[in-house]
């Protein structure tokens, strides 16, 4: 059965919904065609229409109608339309009282919203513009996590693992006096894979024993090799058990 098709709302073609932009709703034709821009004015986010638009429908308007902008007395965006405030300041000058100094770029440009706005910030108490960025900061690097959390399982066994050969290709010697002192499931196991299941002891005994007398001082990394020792051990004990 195919999957639903929704349609780009710019140029209304077909697409499965995971190829369309999240709000927006825009193939990947028209968000290249038309990419969202600031604003040279208001400096609020729009889409843009052609190259040469660099200015959004709203600053548009009131240019036609007031003329060029001036710098606001508050925030100094270019966007004070009529007197001396740009209508951002002038609303919330109205509804949360005059402006306090924004905690991040020192101007008198922050208004209080209390709760509901701090919330959103860490508790700072952050200007239009440092909020935004901010809000950029925390998304970045909430991506990331999402995406290091997703692939660091594979990354960190992949290189345990390859650590681990390269720990016993070093300490062969070593490994192979040690063996004698052990039953003899163990040598039972390593005559029929000499390859995969040695290496899986030596993945074992490294992460019980060899993890717990490294310093942390090593990379951080050890973090995630206790699990993987944990997976190691039990795999290593139903095979003994089998």
């Amino acid at each position: 059965m195919a999957s639903a098709l929704y349609a780009c709302t710019k140029c209304n073609q077909r697409y499965p919904f995971e190829e369309l932009s999240q709000g927006q709703q825009l193939c990947k034709e028209c968000r290249i065609a038309h990419p969202i821009v600031k604003c040279t004015y208001c400096r609020s986010e729009f889409q843009q229409e052609s190259k040469t638009n660099t200015i959004c429908k709203k600053c548009a308007q009131n240019v036609k109608q007031f003329g060029t902008p001036k710098p606001c007395q508050y925030c100094n965006i270019i966007a004070a339309f009529i007197g001396t405030k740009c209508q951002r300041c002038t609303n919330s000058e109205k509804k949360y009282g005059p402006p306090q100094t924004c905690e991040q770029c020192k101007q008198q440009c922050a208004f209080d919203r209390k709760e509901e706005g701090r919330r959103k910030v860490d508790g700072k108490l952050l200007c239009w513009l440092c909020t935004l960025s901010y809000k950029r900061v925390l998304q970045k690097t909430k991506e990331q996590r999402k995406s290091l959390g997703s692939t660091h399982s594979n990354s960190s066994s992949s290189s345990l693992t390859e650590k681990d050969q390269h720990h016993s290709k070093h300490h062969h010697h070593h490994h192979h006096h040690h063996h004698h002192r052990h039953s003899s499931s163990h040598h039972k196991i390593s005559s029929l894979s000499p390859e995969g299941d040695q290496g899986i002891w030596k993945q074992s005994h490294k992460s019980t024993t060899a993890i717990q007398n490294e310093t942390p001082k090593k990379k951080p990394k050890l973090e995630s090799k206790p699990s993987n020792g944990d997976r190691y051990v039990s795999f290593f004990y139903d095979l003994t058990m089998s």
